[in-house]
Formats: C-alpha cells, structure tokens, sequence
C-alpha cells in the first residue's frame, strides 16, 4: 500500500484582491520596478491608535515574511503581521478618486480615512482629526 503525502498550499496571511493587484503591478511597471515587492506595516499613530504603511521596496530584511498573492509580492514584518492577518489590500474608486485599502478582521475600531485603525487590547486614543470612526 502506497501514501502519497500532498504538499499544503500556503495561504497567504494578507491577500491583495485582482483589483488591487493589477493596480500595483501596473505601478511597478510605471515606475519600471518590475522586481520590487509590496512592502506593508503597521506602526504607532494615526487618530485610532495604529496606521498602516504601505510602500513598493526592493530590498527584503532577513526577518520579513513574504507571501505571493495575486502575482503581487508582499513583505510585511512579524509584528505588523500579528496585526494585520487575514486583511484584504483592495483597491477603491470613491468621489476623492483612487487608493488602496485594507480591510483588517482584527480591526475592533477604524477611522474613516482608512489608515488608522484599533485593535482589541491595543492601546490607541478616540478618532482625531476629523476623519470619523466606525466600530
């Protein structure tokens, strides 16, 4: 009797929507960086607390995870990562025109501008700065 034992497929901790992808690779391509990944973070600040960074980068740091998604690259750090797994990069169209954002399960309170958000034992102050929160 044979087993054949299957690979697992990874799942990538933080996905980028088709929308969202083909925007950063035509980006990438504009800015002819076809090898750069998608650099994503999370750091202290922002009306809720926390806000998010995102920024195309061409050098990976030993302790980076990576994931591919989409045929996009993306390099986020172990502490943002605790932070941000199981968000969706997505791209919007809106009446202020065009951007990326991330919807974040772990997200307990967020801002209405999209880049500051809350979590659930985090430290974080009200919503600042006019921009409106939703919880």
């Amino acid at each position: 009797m044979s087993v054949t034992l299957e690979t697992p497929a990874v799942v990538s901790a933080v996905t980028i929507t088709d929308r969202a992808a083909t925007e950063l690779l035509d980006l990438k391509n504009s800015q002819n960086r076809p090898e750069s990944a998608l650099r994503i973070w999370v750091a202290g600040g922002g009306c809720s607390g926390l806000q998010y960074g995102m920024a195309l980068d061409d050098d990976r740091d030993a302790e980076d995870n990576e994931f591919t998604h989409n045929g996009v690259k993306i390099w986020i750090d172990s502490l943002s990562l605790g932070y941000m797994e199981g968000a969706v990069v997505d791209y919007v169209d809106d009446v202020l025109g065009g951007g990326f954002k991330i919807e974040n399960p772990n997200a307990t309170a967020s801002c209405g501008c999209g880049s500051s958000f809350k979590t659930e034992g985090s430290a974080g102050g009200g919503c600042g700065g006019g921009c409106g929160c939703s919880r």
